[in-house]
């Protein structure tokens, strides 16, 4: 049993320990540019490269200081996973869309890798590969029907393995079976965000900080926005607020449910320690309702472990026992390990469950990663840009959605159902563990 968190444990994310991004310059706010774009993480810093490269006036405004939402606190795991399957895609969307996603995913990891070796940023990337765990029979045949499509179909690198063949990779008796796949890797995600505002900024964009987006109206010609230190009149606008999407979009806010992503950070582990639980230094993740994934630090020595958190409000501890709990449930050797950080972020789930780009009047939004946003995000960021341009060729996207997602049903901000659906899933979770010790 998992005993409760030490009072030092830090309430702040791992990655801030060796990468402080340091407060923007107070700049006047100019009252007219080409494009105003909302939202200060890896979407929007990636549409400012682009546009101020273009020739742009663009203004970015966040209402936290740059690094304190998604993109300075997630578990920097570049996946570009899609939640719904392959088979509930082509179901939905049709054949040409389903394939578009796909190869989509394989060109925005390549286009991730190139940019940061084009742009010199060091965020302590590594192409370590991933390993998605196998509960059950079932699921070991659904990982390998994956594995057949992505290798058949994109010529990536990948392949099932079950048995003792399971240990290479990742030391424990969990998991039945594995998806092994050797294009994903992992980074250090608050220091690709400090890579991006010194690129953002070296282009010309101004960027504006702790500076809320309040409200907008579409005027003639553009859109008017309204800011906490004043107004803008801009020619587009460019929403990717994602998972901290506030009142300013009323009309957007019922369409995404801000979830919380718990990670906790263990102590430091020895080197015989780290060789036995991940000897393959991989990406983890496993097919459970509850979605657990997990890597080796940057240094290898401490696992990252998070999660979906069911709680609302305020910062409880028992979300961090529960990942202690799962995470000794995974090895058993490591109950009652130290941990030094408990943190949380909020992702941005809706009714498609896909990321997406879309269009009303002169404002465009890009949005919905559903927890994969540092892939999408980044290539999202850049197409919804090339949008804005009227690049139509650079800005064609399988997540160029028209209509938009339809709102959540008796939602209007306040994620009130989040514990009962966090609830049934942990039920479901159980329920296949017990049929797993049964047979």
């Amino acid at each position: 049993m998992s005993k409760l968190p030490e009072p030092s444990v830090k309430s702040t994310p791992y990655w801030w320990e060796d990468c402080i991004i340091p407060p923007q310059p107070v700049r006047g706010i100019d009252p007219t540019c080409d494009v105003v774009i909302v939202g200060g993480g890896y979407t929007g810093l990636s549409a400012a490269i682009e546009l101020a490269r273009a020739g742009q006036h663009v203004q970015l405004f966040d209402r936290q200081a740059l690094g304190h939402a998604a993109s300075g606190r997630n578990g920097g795991m570049a996946s570009g996973s899609i939640r719904p399957g392959r088979k509930e895609l082509v179901k939905r969307f049709g054949e040409a869309r389903a394939s578009g996603i796909a190869h989509e995913g394989k060109a925005a990891r390549e286009d991730l890798w190139r940019f940061l070796k084009e742009e010199n940023i060091d965020c302590d990337f590594h192409l370590s590969g991933l390993f998605d765990g196998a509960m059950t029979v079932d699921e070991a045949e659904e990982l390998r029907r994956h594995a057949e499509f992505l290798h058949r179909t994109l010529g990536i690198e990948a392949f099932t393995v079950d048995g003792s063949e399971v240990k290479n990779y990742i030391g424990t008796d969990l998991y039945v079976a594995g998806l092994v796949r050797k294009d994903i890797g992992g980074l250090q995600p608050a220091k690709l965000l400090a890579g991006m505002i010194e690129v953002a900024s070296s282009a010309g964009a101004l960027l504006h900080e702790n500076t809320a987006v309040l409200g907008s109206s579409t005027e003639r010609g553009g859109v008017r926005v309204q800011t906490a230190r004043g107004e803008v009149f801009a020619r587009k606008l460019l929403v990717c607020t994602d998972g901290y999407t506030d009142g300013f979009d009323p009309w957007l806010r019922k369409r995404l449910v801000p979830v919380r992503s718990r990670i906790i950070a263990t102590e430091q582990l020895s080197p015989d320690v780290m060789d036995r639980v991940m000897p393959a230094r991989m990406m983890h993740g496993d097919m459970r309702k509850l979605s657990y994934y997990y890597r080796p630090s940057p240094d290898g020595t401490r696992i990252l472990f998070g999660g979906r958190d069911g709680t609302t409000e305020g910062d409880p501890i028992a979300p961090t026992v529960h990942l202690q709990t799962e995470l000794a449930r995974l090895f058993p050797e490591l109950a009652g390990v130290g941990l030094t950080h408990s943190w949380f972020g909020y992702v941005a789930m809706h009714r498609d469950m896909v990321p997406r780009m879309f269009s009303s009047g002169h404002t465009v939004y890009a949005t919905g990663y559903c927890g994969s946003g540092i892939v999408w995000g980044r290539w999202l960021g850049q197409k919804a840009a090339f949008k804005i341009l009227g690049d139509r060729e650079q800005s064609r996207s399988a997540f160029d959605f028209d209509p938009p997602p339809k709102a959540v049903p008796f939602y209007n901000g306040r994620p009130w159902f989040i514990p009962l659906v966090y609830s049934m899933y942990e039920r479901h979770d159980r329920k296949m563990l017990r049929e797993r010790k049964k047979s």
